[in-house]
């Protein structure tokens, strides 16, 4: 069940090669690279944005700023590792440099740390949907940020541990461990709605 809640959210895994060609086109002007550059990143980098701020508008800003700095930036990516854990590397950085600003100029309100993970209305029917939303809040911020850069963002282990500044063994056991919480969750309720 968890597979196939987890196969209703729009997974997009980003091959490499095809992300390095749409870099060096967009490193030479090509605005159509862009564009599609654009629709295969979105979701990942809100995503990851969104986990890291827990604010819709300021994720949506990170968004923008960060596929600006890619644009801008294309001509000087080197390709180590994966085109997508430098873009969310970006983000990261965007992320924590937003989060400093916001943190000079006030004290967060609880309320605004509250995890919103939305999934699109196109990923299955909404029932799965509200499942799997659920079941993510059972985790912590942590090991829902290394399911989610893993399952949706398609990063693998080792640029995920790059990206947190987590160990190579510490990303794995978390990411298990999550997925255990994950199946045991839904298990739950999938035996409360039998009965």
């Amino acid at each position: 069940m968890l597979f196939t809640l987890m196969n209703t959210v729009e997974i997009k895994h980003h091959p490499g090669s095809h992300l390095d060609k749409l870099l060096k086109r967009m490193a030479m002007g090509d605005k159509t690279a862009f564009a599609d550059f654009y629709q295969e990143t979105r979701a990942s980098i809100y995503g990851f944005a969104l986990s890291l701020t827990k604010n819709a508008a300021d994720a949506e800003d990170i968004l923008q700023e960060t596929l600006l700095k890619v644009w801008l930036s294309a001509d000087s990516y080197k390709a180590k590792g994966t085109p997508m854990a430098w873009v969310l590397t970006i983000t990261k950085n965007l992320a924590l440099m937003k989060l400093r600003e916001k943190k000079r100029h006030q004290d967060l309100e609880p309320e605004q740390w509250d995890m919103e993970f939305h999934i699109p209305d196109s990923a299955g029917n909404t029932e799965d949907r509200h499942l799997l939303e659920a079941a993510l809040t059972i985790l912590t911020e942590e090991e829902r940020q290394i399911v989610l850069l893993h399952a949706v963002s398609g990063l693998k282990f080792r640029e995920i541990g790059e990206l947190t500044g987590i160990g190579l063994s510490t990303v794995l056991s978390k990411y298990h461990r999550s997925l255990k919480k994950l199946k045991v969750y839904i298990e739950g309720v999938e035996a409360d709605d039998r009965s």
